[in-house]
């Protein structure tokens, strides 16, 4: 009898579970991820058809900064192709380097940006720290970088704890 009643229960919570929250949440679903070449679909892919980045820069370099600095960079871009561009994803190469990527589609021929913030806290000379994008596109990453030197402050290198 438990058991009936807990399969009961469970397959009541499952069933509530997809009702609609109400007509103002909504929201837009596309099948412009869903319809990325990058499948298994054994066919050909016209890469003429499918969105694509066009970079000003893939490269920026931040300069020479003081240890504990934080700098942010912008990489602007342009959709190139002809469809809807969605980034799924950023991710910096360490926790040290943040992206923030639009989440709506970039719509062909339009431009978009990827802000790049790096906290340089603890870290010392040459830096190169690289962000990863997946998108819709083909390929489906892109790799960006920001790079530059980090100077500790004189004296700072002799904060050893003495005896």
């Amino acid at each position: 009898m438990k058991k009936i009643v807990l399969f009961v229960s469970v397959l009541t919570f499952l069933m509530s579970c997809g009702g609609n929250e109400g007509e103002g949440n909504q929201t837009e679903i596309t099948t412009d991820l869903i319809n990325n070449p990058n499948t298994a679909s054994g066919s050909e892919v016209d890469k003429d058809e499918q969105p694509f980045f066009e970079f000003v820069e893939e490269v920026i370099d931040f300069g020479t900064i003081t240890q504990g600095e934080i700098v942010s960079k912008t990489f602007k871009f342009r959709n190139v192709g002809k469809t809807n561009l969605i980034i799924s994803s950023a991710q910096g190469s360490c926790g040290c380097t943040v992206p923030e990527w639009p989440k709506e589609p970039i719509k062909p021929g339009e431009d978009g940006t990827i802000e790049v913030t790096f906290n340089s806290n603890g870290k010392q000379g040459l830096q190169n720290k690289t962000i990863t994008l997946v998108a819709n596109t083909v390929p489906n990453t892109k790799v960006l970088a920001i790079k530059g030197e980090v100077l500790v402050p004189e004296g700072a290198e002799n904060n050893l704890p003495t005896e």
